[in-house]
């Protein structure tokens, strides 16, 4: 079965890699890094999907599907299974979505191998004087999607433990920002204000204010409180509704229980939703506040607008789940906007150390020329 999962995790991976291979780009490694980049994107969505069509048991074990590497191979299992409980969480579509999102990840795994072999080859090649092909990073994000495979591992064994899926977003998201860095490494920039300096500070509290609120919207979403408010600005007409935070945000405790093994009580859950909702609204006026202030940067103007662009659209898409009573559609949407945020803000985070950057990068397109 192990060999098998490599192979399909292989196979996810050869169509990005026929990409890199047949692309015009001189620099076949900055390709490799930004493909890999949009695959984490897609898989984070998906796993969006998986989570909100509760497709995360689909296939009870892993790696494998009741022991098989495909869930054509379990069909014998998975229809015994959705026999004895019609409406749980195990049908055949539920497992071919699972299993589609563990090979999706296997491939991501596959491409970041092919991005660290190609470092060091290329690191050694240059005497280790290429900074920009570092091959630290590289091998770091090697054993960091390894930890990223493990959470998910435990969110099936755990059976959807709330602060082990949210554990396993923050993972994801947190490997596409370290993606996002490399590349944006390899990529020569133009010049850029020296102004930009003033920027550091409000652009890594801007990034640390949203992997927060990530946090607490992958709360939101593996406790199922969605919905738990479906007015908007008030919250069950009020601006300050009922609610009940100690057993809304304890941590350690089943899908849909209190830690003392009881129901979670709706006030909780109300908890959980207005304190997301909340904290957006930090979000957005703070990154509007950076994006106005980046787009009066020299060489970081089109930067601040894609912020502005981006923050604006994750907002309306947030406000519409809650008046659209959480269409599948818009709710992969919105966590894909999350993914953009957190892609846009790490770039602008790395534009604006540019002047230490720039040197390495312009070798490092001579040295793709030769």
């Amino acid at each position: 079965m192990l060999i098998q999962l490599a192979i399909m995790g292989v196979l996810a991976a050869m169509l990005p890699l026929a990409v890199v291979w047949v692309s015009s780009d001189t620099n076949k490694y900055r390709k490799l890094v930004w493909v890999t980049v949009f695959l984490t994107i897609d898989l984070i969505m998906f796993g969006a999907f998986t989570r909100l069509t509760d497709s995360g048991l689909g296939c009870p074990d892993w790696p494998g599907c009741y022991g098989h590497a495909n869930p054509v191979q379990a069909h014998a299992h998975i229809s015994a299974a959705e026999a004895a409980m019609p409406e749980g969480p195990v049908t055949v579509m539920k497992a071919w979505i699972e299993m589609v999102h563990r090979y999706l990840a296997m491939g991501v795994g596959v491409l970041i191998i092919a991005m660290m072999v190609i470092a060091w080859r290329m690191w050694l090649k240059s005497k280790r004087t290429e900074h920009a092909f570092s091959p630290w990073l590289p091998t770091f994000l090697l054993g960091f999607v390894c930890l990223q495979g493990a959470f998910g591992a435990w969110t099936v064994t755990l059976k959807l433990q709330p602060v082990i899926v949210t554990t396993h977003l923050l993972l994801g998201m947190g490997l596409l920002m370290l993606l996002a860095w490399l590349g944006t490494r390899q990529v020569v920039h133009p010049p850029v204000s020296p102004r930009a300096v003033s920027i550091r500070v409000p652009a890594a509290v801007a990034l640390g204010l949203l992997f927060t609120q990530i946090a607490l919207g992958g709360w939101v979403s593996t406790n199922y409180a969605a919905l738990a408010c479906l007015d908007f600005p008030l919250c069950h007409g009020q601006v300050v509704p009922q609610m009940d935070f100690e057993n809304g945000f304890t941590l350690w405790r089943h899908l849909g229980k209190t830690a003392d093994g009881e129901f979670l009580p709706f006030p909780a859950l109300t908890a959980i939703h207005w304190v997301h909702r909340m904290f957006a609204l930090v979000v957005v006026a703070y990154v509007g506040w950076l994006a106005f202030r980046v787009r009066k940067i020299t060489g970081l103007e089109r930067a601040g607008t894609w912020l502005l662009v981006a923050v604006g659209v994750q907002f309306l898409t947030g406000m519409s789940t809650v008046f659209l009573k959480w269409p599948l559609a818009l709710a992969v949407v919105h966590n894909g906007g999350a993914a953009v945020l957190v892609l846009l803000l790490t770039m602008l985070n790395f534009l604006a150390r540019i002047p230490s950057q720039a040197a390495p990068n312009r070798a490092t397109t001579r040295l793709s020329a030769a």
